[in-house]
């Protein structure tokens, strides 16, 4: 149950359309779910105002098709997988269309994210751009890119635009200034996410990936260079988090004053 329709609930005891004891019924639904090897938050939209997101990762074609299937019975329109690998993807799409629901799922091989429901047009408060320090960091782009806009966002994407050819980045100047959030991804040294807190005023969420060779350390090199940026305006979130970035990036972008 989302907010609205909770809110729909609480307008029709109002109008005297519905008893108080029905709405107390509709509302007292067992928060979760158990089926045993998950327990499925169905309340996770009426206290964040984003239903739960299926983490692929580690997860059988069976479980997932189980955990998406219980989401559908309790009226998720849209519902993400993350970490979905392609194997994977192709078992849970053929079983999803063999269910009750006939429901397709689209799979974004880049990003690793399978999408249940239609993508909704963006309702945020402006745009949120996603640069990347080199082509190799496309994949983690995705995953924030694909989460923005299944979250009602607008996105625009830079890719490659690193600080190894800085004048890259300063041709997207306008978008740059422009933007209401950037999520900056690299791997290497992770410069580009100071260069581009210092250039704007909207908040910058960098993102460290794994890109880079041995003394890169899997990102940690990354992640370490964007936690002391001296650039203020800046936050980090994990090595190869786009996710997470994409979810934080749309909680600023509805954010009204």
């Amino acid at each position: 149950m989302n907010k609205q329709e909770t809110l729909s609930i609480l307008e029709k005891v109002k109008s005297g359309s519905i008893s108080p004891q029905d709405a107390l019924l509709k509302l007292c639904t067992e928060p979760f779910e158990n089926l045993g090897y998950a327990k499925v938050d169905h309340h996770r939209e009426l206290r964040k105002g984003v239903p739960e997101v299926i983490y692929g990762a580690g997860k059988t074609a069976e479980q997932i098709i189980g955990i998406a299937t219980t989401m559908l019975d309790k009226g998720q329109q849209l519902i993400l997988i993350t970490r979905l690998t392609s194997d994977i993807a192709e078992q849970v799409g053929a079983g999803l269309r063999a269910s009750p629901y006939a429901q397709l799922m689209q799979y974004h091989q880049t990003a690793k994210i399978g999408v249940i429901g239609e993508i909704p047009k963006p309702n945020g408060i402006g745009k949120i751009v996603i640069a990347t320090g080199g082509t190799s960091d496309i994949p983690v782009a995705e995953e924030a890119a694909l989460t923005a806009e299944a979250l009602g966002n607008e996105v625009v994407r830079l890719y490659d635009v690193g600080v190894s050819g800085f004048h890259r980045l300063l041709s997207q100047f306008d978008t740059i200034m422009n933007a209401q959030v950037i999520i900056s991804i690299a791997g290497m040294e992770g410069a580009l996410t100071s260069v581009i807190g210092g250039l704007t005023d909207c908040p910058v969420i960098g993102v460290p990936t794994s890109v880079g060779y041995g003394a890169s350390f899997g990102g940690i090199a990354a992640l370490l260079s964007m936690l002391n940026s001296c650039a203020s305006g800046v936050s980090v979130v994990n090595i190869d988090n786009g996710f997470g970035a994409g979810y934080l990036a749309s909680i600023i972008n509805h954010r009204k004053l």
